[in-house]
């Protein structure tokens, strides 16, 4: 039995690392995408996990692989394509530590997954299925995150879902909209950021965002709000946790170890996940706050997130 199982994209971020000699930009390979991300972080935190996705028969491919592998995460999920080519993602940094993407997408292999051959086994076999909305970009993936998600469902899984949206992706945003919000009545655990209450709920409060999400039947929403923390509401009420301070290094793959964070905590718990209450969420929300913290301190995604004694570490100060 797994903890977590996710499915979604597995990329390269290329992202910057200095100027060459001749004054031109540097770019470093490193693993990404939000649910191996996500994966990570609750591997990292004691969680056995598994992804599903699709890379290329190609360097970036094996090596994706592989750096999962390194993580403990199951890959048997994956599938090496040689018709396609592993997607790319080129970070551009903003002098405060937030980003710009420009994806070679066109098609990338995560798009590629056809429901064929999704591992059913994995699916069926866990206590939480994830996903995010960047599967939901394109089909064959689209239809293949359906499947999952309603065989995931059929199975008693439990469902968390991070929309993630990145704009250059979709055709619209009307379009984005459409397909963001057409499987929110599987989830049962959601994260958004500030940013995304309007595409999800047409409401630009956090509270009346998550408020709103829960009247529609979700269980646990948690919105985070930057610097300022993260808010996570039920149907008991709601809870503004804190943030800590941090210097800004670099923000990718914080609001995805925060995630793996917190679902490593309420996982943790070994109680009845859908029933925790308020208080009893605090801790897992404060938890994930420090790891999204630690995460913004370091260069890139997988590598930038911080093992469990550092948390713990940091907790303690």
């Amino acid at each position: 039995m797994f903890d977590i199982v996710a499915l979604g994209e597995l990329l390269i971020d290329f992202t910057p690392n200095g100027f060459s000699d001749s004054g031109m930009h540097l770019f470093e390979q490193n693993a990404g995408g939000a649910p191996a991300n996500m994966l990570t972080a609750c591997s990292k935190f004691g969680l056995k996990t598994g992804f599903i996705g699709k890379v290329g028969a190609d360097m970036h491919g094996y090596f994706l692989k592989s750096t999962l592998e390194k993580q403990g995460i199951d890959t048997t999920g994956i599938v090496i394509d040689p018709n396609v080519f592993t997607t790319l993602a080129f970070v551009d940094l903003l002098e405060n530590g937030e980003r710009i993407f420009s994806f070679s997408r066109k098609p990338g292999a995560d798009t590629q997954l056809n429901e064929k051959e999704l591992n059913l086994s994995l699916l069926s076999n866990t206590k939480i299925f994830h996903f995010g909305s960047l599967s939901l970009t394109d089909e064959p993936c689209r239809l293949s995150t359906k499947k999952a998600i309603q065989y995931a469902k059929q199975h008693n899984v439990l469902i968390s879902y991070d929309p993630n949206y990145r704009s250059s992706l979709w055709k619209s945003e009307k379009a984005a909209k459409s397909q963001i919000r057409s499987h929110l009545s599987y989830v049962d655990i959601l994260k958004i950021s500030d940013e995304e209450t309007e595409l999800l709920t047409d409401k630009k409060d956090p509270l009346l965002a998550a408020y709103d999400l829960i009247q529609h039947g979700i269980s646990i929403v948690v919105v985070t709000l930057g610097s300022k923390g993260a808010l996570v509401c039920t149907k008991e009420g709601s809870l503004t946790v804190p943030g800590f301070p941090s210097s800004v290094v670099d923000t990718t793959g914080a609001g995805d170890s925060f995630w793996g964070g917190f679902l490593s905590q309420i996982i943790q718990t070994n109680k009845d996940i859908l029933s925790l209450s308020l208080k009893e969420l605090e801790p897992c929300v404060r938890f994930a706050n420090a790891v999204a913290s630690l995460c913004i301190t370091k260069h890139g995604g997988i590598p930038a997130i911080p093992t469990q004694n550092e948390v713990k570490i940091f907790l303690q100060k």
